[in-house]
């Protein structure tokens, strides 16, 4: 039996559509992003779970037990906002125990639950504060305990790094990682970092326009992706997209990258075709099958590795390296196992 389940959820907002026939099955105890671009449906989606937001069509189970109708306070489900939501006026012990005070659990249980929550946060000395005192950081952790206090079957989490700096989102992600460890809990955690993404999750949803276009580790949906939309989503910087015309496939015209990726006499493309390679998988110096000449138009210098920009079939590819680059002209090398293929709908062909 799944933990989470989701059959058929559409949701609209007037006559524009933003959830369409989503169905998902959550394995307990699973660490799930749901990543996509902004307006992709991926908040709305973890509203409806929290019962903020109402369901047009499906059913929301949650350990076998449908969560349409149910009040939000009675789903059993804790969620931290981008926003943290802290009150002002009280201080960090306060805020943490104002849900469990409002459920009338006795002074001596809030006590024990609020401090094992800030041992676990390592904000135990900063009870006493009022968030004006707290760093952006020190606000999240607070907002988190909160919901750790609550001891709910799911922790929903809405882009709730976004507003911090990154030395602080690197923190944080390692945080919220070892929280989920040690708790062992049920996260669903929507964003659109793919850092945070690939960084956090057992699992990921990747969300465009209200539909899953992939659902599987990270591993799987940066080694094996289904579609260009999905590989370029994923990896910094995306995947290079080359695009090879039909006209030039069927007349054998301007080949020399296309015959050295496919041979052309085992191929029966009559349409537009996408070669797709990651900056990373461009070597400068592991020499390979397919070997071509670029001239270089711009080097990023990111300290321990290059970006380096060129064009390749009339369209702009980049190259990663931690190789010193001082001549203009030089050569590339694509290993051909880590070419992907992708047909005129941009959809991935399998060699």
């Amino acid at each position: 039996m799944s933990f989470l389940k989701f059959e058929d959820i559409d949701k609209s907002f007037g006559e524009s559509n933003v959830i369409s026939k989503f169905s998902l099955e959550v394995e307990k105890g699973k660490f799930i992003v749901l990543l996509g671009p902004s307006g992709c449906g991926k908040s709305t989606l973890l509203r409806m779970i929290a019962g903020l937001e109402k369901i047009d069509n499906g059913k929301i189970l949650l350990e076998n037990n449908l969560l349409n109708d149910l009040l939000p306070s009675k789903r059993q489900i804790a969620m931290v906002f981008q926003s943290y939501a802290l009150y002002p006026h009280m201080n960090v012990f306060e805020n943490i125990s104002f849900g469990l005070m409002n459920e009338k659990i006795k002074k001596d249980k809030i006590k024990e639950k609020v401090i094992e929550a800030a041992k676990i946060l390592k904000i135990k000395e900063l009870l006493d504060r009022k968030p004006k005192e707290l760093s952006g950081g020190q606000r999240q952790r607070v907002a988190i305990g909160r919901a750790i206090t609550r001891n709910p079957k799911l922790f929903l989490f809405d882009e709730p790094l976004s507003n911090l700096d990154a030395a602080l989102r690197s923190e944080m992600r390692v945080e919220i990682s070892k929280l989920h460890k040690k708790l062992k809990s049920n996260i669903i955690y929507v964003t659109h970092d793919q850092v945070e993404a690939m960084t956090l999750a057992d699992k990921i949803v990747i969300m465009n326009k209200g539909n899953i276009e992939q659902f599987g580790t990270p591993e799987d949906i940066y080694n094996d992706p289904k579609n260009v939309f999905v590989a370029e989503f994923i990896g910094n910087p995306k995947m290079n997209i080359i695009k090879i015309k039909k006209e030039d496939i069927v007349n054998k015209n301007n080949l020399n990258l296309f015959n050295k990726i496919i041979k052309f006499e085992n191929s029966n493309f009559d349409e537009d075709i996408y070669i797709g390679i990651r900056p990373e998988d461009i070597s400068l110096e592991n020499k390979s099958e397919i070997a071509v000449k670029i001239t270089i138009e711009l080097i990023e210098n990111l300290g321990s590795e290059k970006i380096i920009y060129t064009h390749l079939n009339g369209t702009e590819i980049r190259i990663k390296s931690t190789k010193n680059i001082k001549d203009k002209n030089i050569t590339i090398y694509l290993p051909r196992n880590k070419l992907y293929l992708f047909d005129s709908k941009k959809n991935r062909i399998k060699t």
